[in-house]
């Protein structure tokens, strides 16, 4: 097979292709269809290749990464790999935002609509101008904050450990970066995505009616604010959490068996509820998930790939380079607890 013929080496991770992408180009999953290996990407059949177990009771060391510098050459993507894992199996941030974009630069400014959310389509009597939506770069850049972790480790734990258990540390650093990149757009959404005291994209803030109290109208009020948007998402502190969970109107059958199968909590108004320790305490953050938030990041996870393979992991980054910007300002609310 044509998998066990490539010249692998660090060098591929140098180019602006990443690593997996040009294992797919060099041996495509197309030329499989029908064999045993065809369930295997790329990537995969390299594992195969040098006879790598990375998972179940029989995986091997991580000393069987370094058997020869070839098969070192697979080491870094399969961190990768493993951090993305715990990254997806974590992700809450897909559930708010409207887009993600994926720059090649630190700079960049995403696009606003001329004055912030004109885009309604009027009625227009004939041989009438048709009224523009003027789309426009905001005056500000998207703050992007680099997120990461070292990893370290002991030459014993590189010659003995297992690495299915070494995953799951490397799950939990991308379970850690996903938080982090959390709790940035929940800041965003809150305090818009300009530096300056006099941010137009200022969430609006309601409060409830009651001191310290959270109501089903205060919901209702919450909803009925918004208006050319759809709230179909609440970002909600732990303790609000617990406060709409404790009102009646949420208590209907159907909700609360959906609650006890799946953890999702749901709302007789149609809005997904997320449960967020980034928000701030007796706060939800409301918004219509399709036009609130765009995400831009700088690739993806990064892993310093030389050191990974020179040194056998005995430092080496991950890192992620992420930000978020306001895309309609409208179409976020957000409601407080009264205070005395």
């Amino acid at each position: 097979m044509h998998y066990q013929t490539i010249k692998l080496d660090k060098a591929m991770y140098r180019g602006g292709e990443p690593f997996s992408k040009q294992l797919e180009r060099l041996d495509p999953t197309a030329g499989y269809v029908g064999t045993e290996l065809a369930k295997l990407d790329a990537f995969q059949r390299q594992l195969k290749r040098f006879d790598i177990k990375v998972s179940g009771a029989g995986s091997d060391t991580i000393s069987k990464f370094f058997s020869t510098s070839e098969s070192a050459a697979l080491f870094p993507e399969y961190v990768s790999r493993a951090v993305m894992q715990g990254a997806d199996e974590t992700e809450t941030i897909s559930r708010i935002i409207a887009s993600k974009t994926v720059i090649n630069s630190m700079d960049y400014r995403t696009i606003t609509t001329a004055d912030g959310h004109d885009v309604a389509a009027q009625e227009v009597e004939e041989g009438a101008s048709i009224p523009e939506t003027v789309v426009k770069l905001k005056d500000n850049l998207v703050k992007l904050k680099k997120r990461g972790r070292m990893l370290v480790a002991s030459y014993e734990a590189v010659k003995f450990q297992r690495i299915d258990l070494f995953s799951v540390t490397l799950k939990q650093i991308g379970a850690y970066i996903t938080q982090a990149q959390l709790a940035d757009a929940v800041d965003v959404l809150i305090n818009g995505d300009a530096a300056d005291d006099a941010n137009q994209n200022k969430a609006q803030v309601l409060e409830t009616a009651a001191t310290g109290t959270l109501t089903y109208e205060d919901l209702l009020t919450l909803w009925g604010s918004f208006d050319e948007f759809t709230m179909n998402t609440i970002i909600a502190s732990p303790d609000m959490t617990q406060k709409m969970l404790a009102l009646s109107e949420l208590r209907d059958s159907n909700g609360g068996l959906n609650f006890a199968g799946s953890g999702v909590i749901g709302t007789p108004l149609g809005a997904a509820v997320i449960r967020c320790k980034a928000v701030p305490e007796g706060t939800l953050v409301a918004l219509d998930k399709n036009f609130a938030l765009e995400m831009v990041t700088a690739g993806d996870i990064l892993v310093d790939a030389d050191r990974l393979i020179d040194t056998q992991l005995e430092r080496a980054a991950v890192t992620s380079i992420s930000g978020f910007a306001k895309i309609f300002p409208n179409a976020c609310k957000v409601l407080k607890l009264k205070t005395a």
